[in-house]
C-alpha cells in the first residue's frame, strides 16, 4: 500500500460503526491502496485528505448522515443494500472485509443503489409511519394542522 498510489484512488468502501469507521481503497487496477480505522468524528478530516471518488456504504440510518456530508465535499456517496454487499465478502467477516466488500460492490453499474434522503424528508418519512404520533407530532412539516387538533365549535 504505497502512499503515491492514494492519489490514484477510485472507490473507498466505509463500514459505518457505532462509533469508528473502517475504510478500504482501490485504484484504477483493483489493487488494494488504503486501510484505515477512525472515529466518527474525524469523518470530514480524513476525507478532506483523500481525492474525489466513489464511496460506497452499506444502508443504514448513519448512512444518509455520512452520504450527505462526503457529497458535501465532492465525493460520490452510493448507499448500498446490505443483501447486494454480502456475495463480495471474502473469507471472515470482520469490518475490514466488510469495507472491502462495499469498496467492490459500489463499482458494480447495474446494483440499485439507495435514495440519499434529505433530513426533512427522512424526519417526516419517520413521524408518519411512527405508531405513537399524535395530531401535534405531525404539524411540523405540514402547513395546516392535523384534524384532530382543530377547534370544531358544538
Amino acid at each position: 500500500m504505497a502512499k503515491k498510489k492514494i492519489d490514484e484512488l477510485m472507490s473507498v468502501g466505509v463500514d459505518i460503526g457505532k462509533d469508528t469507521f473502517h475504510l478500504v481503497g482501490f485504484d484504477r487496477e483493483g489493487q488494494l491502496v488504503l486501510r484505515k480505522k477512525f472515529k466518527r468524528l474525524a469523518l470530514v478530516a480524513t476525507f478532506k485528505k483523500l481525492p474525489r471518488c466513489i464511496v460506497g456504504m452499506e444502508a443504514c440510518l448513519s448512512a444518509h448522515f455520512v452520504s450527505r456530508t462526503l457529497r458535501g465535499l465532492g465525493f460520490e456517496p452510493r448507499i448500498i443494500p446490505a443483501i447486494y454487499v454480502k456475495p463480495f465478502i471474502k473469507g471472515q467477516k470482520n469490518d475490514y472485509n466488510d469495507a472491502e466488500a462495499i469498496a467492490e460492490a459500489a463499482l458494480r453499474p447495474n446494483l440499485p443503489y439507495g435514495q440519499i434522503c434529505r433530513q426533512f424528508r427522512r424526519k417526516a418519512r419517520t413521524s408518519s409511519t411512527c405508531r405513537r404520533c399524535t395530531g401535534f407530532d405531525l404539524d411540523w412539516f405540514r402547513d395546516e394542522p392535523h384534524p384532530s387538533t382543530r377547534f370544531v365549535p358544538s
